[in-house]
């Protein structure tokens, strides 16, 4: 892709949003019974091509049950409020009545508390015993220091996921992340990002992990863009993460599925990020719109409790509908943001691609904003 100079001596290249993608129908419509919106992920296979976001207003063992039930994966956060406390319910609705001028504070307070091992083992057990695929994540920093605790549980799926994740995580202090080391020393199946670059995707699949998350401050609740200056148009990130995963499969025949992590508002957006690449989606605040989620309207994620530099805050979403209408259906409204895979299905229908698979080969145009 052409650089455009910035400045005498600079250059940087185009990058573009979902919302500035469209897809072209083609040739050929389908009807909708037609469509499968399945993908698998190791051994494990799921009705809809989500993952919801390891945020406390997101996933709870409640919330993944039910979404578990709809066909969508949910990953816990390891290091959230449901592995520092007995009880976070409570803390969970406080925080969504706080006051603006105290949230910061009392977050650093919440996630201030120590994650405690056997609450781990715990949950993983409530996610067992309901009878949904196990997700869990952690962040770079933590994942050695969480290695034994992460085996005991007995995770289907692991999930490494910081603001911006390397092959090898360095730090002066404390053990080094080697993640090809990481990765294969566990059993189960282990998506890693975010990343935004051919190059980071490409390291990234070299380690061995099975999908790669691509995203970087993408997300609603996520402000790395404005406190680190780092990102990149998603649209874009996630091509480039698709030449990389092509050059991965002709060197070493191994295909490494994408999650389009943030970045995604609305149906719209969502089958944009399958045709520029995606095999899958990860959601937070659009599933936080759900009157039946842990935040009930509103969305935060684990950085917003970092007591020095937090990455996002407390946002109010406000609430669309149930889980199941936000993800398929009925509509509430005509603006893309319920029925969210219902209108993937659509999309699929009238461009004729009857597969995942297919709809990532499907003919795209820029400039488009919706």
């Amino acid at each position: 892709m052409a650089e455009i100079d910035i400045g005498m001596g600079k250059a940087g290249r185009l990058a573009y949003e979902l919302s500035e993608v469209a897809i072209l129908p083609n040739r050929r419509v389908r009807d909708t019974s037609d469509i499968d919106l399945s993908w698998q992920i190791d051994a494990f296979a799921f009705d809809l091509p989500l993952i919801a976001s390891a945020m406390d207003s997101v996933v709870s063992p409640s919330s993944a049950r039910e979404l578990g039930r709809l066909g969508a994966a949910a990953a816990l956060h390891l290091e959230g409020l449901w592995t520092r406390w007995e009880d976070p319910a409570p803390l969970v609705e406080e925080i969504t009545q706080l006051p603006e001028e105290k949230v910061h504070r009392r977050l650093g307070e919440l996630y201030g508390e120590a994650v405690k091992p056997e609450l781990i083992r715990r949950r993983a057990a409530e996610l067992r015993e309901a009878g949904v695929v196990v997700v869990g994540a952690v962040t770079p920093q933590s994942a050695t220091r969480l290695l034994g605790d992460i085996r005991a549980a007995e995770l289907d799926v692991l999930v490494i996921q910081g603001t911006v994740v390397s092959a090898e995580h360095v730090a002066r202090t404390g053990e080094t992340l080697n993640l090809k080391r990481f990765v294969r020393e566990l059993e189960s199946p282990v998506l890693v990002g975010g990343c935004a670059s051919y190059q980071a995707a490409l390291h990234l699949m070299r380690t061995g992990a099975a999908g790669i998350l691509v995203g970087v401050g993408a997300g609603a609740a996520s402000s790395s863009r404005a406190v680190l200056g780092l990102g990149s148009g998603q649209a874009t990130a996630l091509a480039d993460a698709r030449a990389a995963r092509m050059r991965h499969l002709d060197e070493t025949g191994v295909y490494v599925h994408l999650i389009a992590d943030g970045g995604m508002d609305t149906s719209g957006d969502l089958a944009a990020a399958i045709a520029c690449g995606a095999d899958a989606v990860m959601m937070g605040s659009p599933l936080s719109a759900a009157t039946d989620s842990p935040g009930h309207g509103w969305s935060w994620g684990v950085g917003a409790g970092h007591p020095r530099l937090p990455r996002g805050g407390r946002t109010r979403v406000g609430t669309r509908g149930t889980t199941e209408e936000i993800l398929i259906g009925p509509a509430v409204g005509h603006d893309g943001a319920t029925n969210l895979f219902g209108a993937l299905r659509k999309t699929m229908a009238l461009t004729g691609h009857a597969t995942l698979k297919d709809l990532q080969k499907a003919e795209l145009v820029v400039g488009a904003r919706r």
